[in-house]
């Protein structure tokens, strides 16, 4: 009974030896690969030309501001109060605008980073999960991600393969 319990134990630990030997693992850093597809460079484009048209209507805003603000301080003493206090109040609401337009600008690039994104980042994924599978790979690891504490120098590159499959040189 010793004998075949003891046997039994030899090959369950040859079979998990031989098992451990055959799983696959590879890396890969996105943010990188991202970086030098035509897509991102085309995405960054788009919004880089989007946060130029909103920063030039904040100008355009500061500017106005700025004019109502020197023509108030110029005849701010010969004004009656009641004139005074309208343009006091103008100035206010014009700064005012200009503090809602600047929040209303952020929303709108981070919305139009992340809708311009999402595509390219699900079409990144979808490369990695067919490599993965193609390749038999157990799992594979973004280093990009800075969660990945070691990765041997016989971990396998993903890349060139993710790069072939999205059609990147």
């Amino acid at each position: 009974m010793k004998k075949i319990l003891s046997l039994l134990a030899v090959a369950l630990c040859a079979t998990v030896a031989v098992e451990a030997q055959e799983l696959k693992f590879a890396h890969i850093d996105t943010q990188a690969l991202i970086s030098t597809l035509p897509e991102q460079i085309a995405a960054q484009t788009t919004l880089q030309e989007e946060a130029k048209k909103l920063e030039d209507q904040l100008n355009v805003m500061n500017t106005d501001l700025q004019q109502k603000y020197e023509d108030y301080m110029t005849k701010r003493d010969s004004l009656p109060d009641l004139i005074r206090a309208t343009k006091e109040k103008e100035i206010q609401d014009a700064s005012q605008r200009i503090q809602s337009y600047q929040q209303m600008a952020q929303q709108s690039l981070s919305q139009k980073e992340q809708q311009l994104l999402m595509p390219i980042l699900e079409k990144v994924q979808n490369a990695i999960n067919e490599v993965g599978k193609e390749n038999g790979f157990v799992y594979i690891f973004d280093i990009s991600s800075q969660v990945v504490l070691f990765h041997a120098e016989n971990s396998t590159d993903a890349a060139p393969m993710v790069k072939a499959k999205l059609g990147v040189k």
